[in-house]
C-alpha cells in the first residue's frame, strides 16, 4: 500500500501512547473475539486491552517482557 494523504489520515496514531497500541476502532473489532469471563475461576484483574497492547509492544519492539515500560500494568 502506498502512503498518500488519505491513507495517512486513516492510519494516524496520535491518540495512542505507542505506535503498537490499538485504536478504539481496532479494539472494537478484536474485543468480540475474546472469550467472556466464565463463572469459574478468579475474576480478571487486568484490562484485556492493556494486556493486548503490552503484547503488541513487546512483539513490535522485540524488548524483553520484563523491560516493558512502566505504563503497562505488571
Amino acid at each position: 500500500m502506498a502512503w498518500n494523504r488519505t491513507t495517512r489520515e486513516q492510519y494516524k496514531r496520535e491518540a495512542v501512547r505507542y505506535e503498537s497500541d490499538l485504536t478504539a476502532a481496532e479494539w472494537e473489532l478484536i474485543e468480540p473475539l475474546i472469550p467472556r469471563q466464565g463463572r469459574l475461576g478468579r475474576p480478571r484483574e487486568r484490562d484485556l486491552r492493556e494486556v493486548f497492547n503490552a503484547v503488541q509492544y513487546q512483539l513490535a519492539t522485540g524488548c524483553q517482557w520484563r523491560a516493558l515500560p512502566n505504563c503497562f500494568l505488571p
